[in-house]
């Protein structure tokens, strides 16, 4: 990869986390910023996913044969298969999470006798992560 491709990447990562957090925190002051903040975030994500993915598959057809390059975009799918594992399971996990810990909570105020209980749902929630991980890891071999 030359060297405009390098910073154009570094340019669209670090553009990828300052305008959404720019976003939000102007959104602030008026109704509906969260949609906005949200909205802008799935933006850029799918947009540097993209990116990354012409970057990642580009074969440079003068210097390698077909061979080569089946191997690079298979490597280039390993990779990006891997993050997404990673990536959708641990969003899953903090939805997960946040529904059953404000749950728990809830019912622990009520009787504090069910912390035990309320904890192995946390936990369960929280190892949606964790098989995420584990997959990427027999992913990359």
């Amino acid at each position: 990869m030359n060297m405009v491709m390098k910073v154009i990447v570094v340019a669209i990562l670090l553009c990828s986390m300052i305008i959404p957090f720019g976003g939000f925190l102007l959104s602030k002051k008026k109704k509906g910023g969260l949609k906005a903040a949200l909205a802008s975030n799935i933006f850029f994500f799918f947009g540097t996913v993209v990116v990354a993915d012409i970057l990642l598959f580009k074969g440079d057809v003068h210097a390698a044969g077909e061979v080569a390059q089946t191997a690079a975009s298979g490597e280039g799918w390993r990779y990006m298969a891997a993050a997404l594992s990673t990536g959708l399971s641990c969003i899953g996990a903090g939805i997960a999470v946040a529904s059953a810990a404000s749950a728990a909570l809830g019912a622990l105020s009520e009787d504090s006798g069910i912390m035990g209980k309320a904890l192995i749902f946390v936990a369960l929630a929280e190892s949606i992560a964790l098989y995420g991980l584990l997959i990427s890891f027999s992913i990359l071999g």
